[in-house]
């Protein structure tokens, strides 16, 4: 164990790894969530599991704020995995719309249709067996198996580890894949009761949304501000993560697939796209080209022999 790390748990210990202060944190915690939490419409039993787990897969790297209506809308047109496994690529990609990396979508829809075929259309709620579906990983069997099913876990995303680490190591959170540290503290402060880890893994991911955010933490209306080591320290290093040079999106590949998707979208399902119209949008052919083949080999387009594309 390096220097750094003695410190940080030395300073974790002082600032309470202990239940006892895990149980002064729920007691101010909980009723902050029961006044403030957001009325999302996969929340508070009024959906299903299925509903849950398209939710946490439309949230990744995505703001809530843009999620809900596509939610609503796609939960609308397919409520189960054995509808969406029905639905053609093109219907899919579509209403993903702007939510960003598409290849979730169809991800998604590979879900479905394991779920359909092998499991009567009623989604798992065992661990080994979500994350045994294309594109489910830990993050999100941890938060189905919690948010859908009520079971303990500790679910660990970039919010609750932001503020696990603050209340309770007293340090900044670095961002990353998560620590070994980082887990076993959100597995030692996860109450025993299992309802009570569901609403703990829900009130602590709200705060870190909410309230105790990455570079301003509104700590005079934060509920653990008075139990907070990060507070109570000066917030050292706040806002503090490994030095990456800032993504730009205006020309990048990203932007490319993007505009020659929308292309697509805003064609009836079965329609073409010529290669004169491909050439309109981006003056840069290589460009253009090798975003054309990377959408091919993600299978988000189909290229015809004539250069034309389709939605698959």
């Amino acid at each position: 164990m390096t220097g750094r790390d003695d410190d940080r748990q030395t300073r974790g210990e002082e600032a309470g790894g202990s239940a006892t202060d895990a149980v002064l944190v729920r007691q101010n915690l909980f009723p902050w969530w029961d006044a403030n939490a957001r009325d999302l419409p996969w929340r508070f039993g009024r959906t299903t599991p299925w509903g849950v787990l398209v939710s946490e897969v439309m949230s990744q790297q995505t703001q809530m704020s843009r999620v809900v209506p596509y939610w609503q809308a796609w939960m609308a047109v397919w409520p189960d995995a054995r509808a969406l496994a029905e639905a053609s690529p093109a219907e899919v990609i579509t209403a993903w719309g702007k939510l960003g990396y598409p290849r979730r979508a169809l991800r998604l829809q590979s879900c479905a249709r394991v779920v359909g075929e092998d499991y009567d259309d009623a989604l798992p709620s065992t661990y080994e067996h979500l994350t045994g579906l294309p594109g489910v990983g830990d993050y999100t069997a941890s938060a189905v198996m919690s948010f859908a099913f009520g079971e303990r876990i500790a679910v660990v995303d970039t919010n609750i580890r932001r503020v696990l680490s603050r209340v309770f190591l007293g340090v900044e959170s670095q961002g990353g894949a998560s620590t070994v540290e980082e887990r076993s503290l959100a597995n030692t402060v996860l109450p025993d009761d299992a309802r009570e880890s569901v609403l703990w893994n829900q009130s602590v991911m709200e705060l870190g949304a909410l309230v105790c955010t990455a570079r301003k933490p509104l700590c005079e209306s934060c509920p653990l501000a008075g139990l907070c080591a990060f507070n109570a320290a000066g917030k050292p290093g706040l806002g503090d993560r490994p030095t990456r040079p800032r993504q730009r999106f205006k020309g990048t590949d990203r932007q490319v697939r993007g505009i020659i998707l929308d292309a697509l979208r805003s064609r009836p399902a079965d329609a073409r796209v010529s290669r004169d119209e491909l050439d309109a949008l981006w003056s840069v052919t290589g460009q253009l080209d090798a975003c054309l083949a990377s959408l091919d080999d993600d299978g988000l387009i189909v290229i015809h022999h004539d250069s034309s594309i389709s939605f698959p």
